[in-house]
C-alpha cells in the first residue's frame, strides 16, 4: 500500500511501533526545524530541498537511512547500531536512544547541506 504522507504511515503501524516513529519524527522537527515531511521510498522522510532522512518500521527494529559519513563522533556514537552498510538499525526490545538520534539528524542535514 502506498503511503501519501507520515500520518497515513504512522497510522498503519501497531501502537506501540507508530509511539516509537512519532518520537523519532518530533526529534527531527526539534533538531532541524526547516525540515519538511515527506513519503519517499513509501516510508516517512524528512527534506530541506532534497531528502535527507528517512525512518521506517520493521519487524523487528525501525530504521534510520542513509547513513552518516561525514560526522566521525557521530558514526562512532552509532557504531552499536549500524548495519553493513551503515544504515541504522534500533531493536523495538530497546529504549530507543532518542539523543542520538538527534545528533543523526543534525549531522544528516550537514551532510545534505554540504553535498
Amino acid at each position: 500500500m502506498p503511503f501519501l504522507s507520515h500520518d497515513e504511515y504512522l497510522a498503519a503501524q501497531p501502537a506501540l511501533l507508530r509511539e516509537r516513529l512519532e518520537q523519532i519524527q518530533g526529534v527531527v522537527e526539534a533538531q532541524v526545524p526547516e525540515a519538511k515531511r515527506t513519503v519517499s521510498y513509501n516510508m516517512p522522510a524528512f527534506t530541506i530541498g532534497r531528502t535527507f532522512f528517512y525512518f521506517a518500521a520493521f519487524k523487528k527494529h525501525i530504521g534510520i537511512y542513509p547513513p552518516v559519513t561525514a560526522d566521525a563522533s557521530v558514526r562512532e556514537a552509532s557504531t552499536p547500531y549500524r548495519g553493513p552498510k551503515g544504515n541504522l538499525s534500533f531493536p523495538h526490545a530497546e529504549t530507543l536512544p532518542l539523543d542520538l538520534i538527534a545528533k543523526v539528524a543534525v549531522a544528516l542535514a550537514a551532510q545534505y547541506r554540504a553535498a
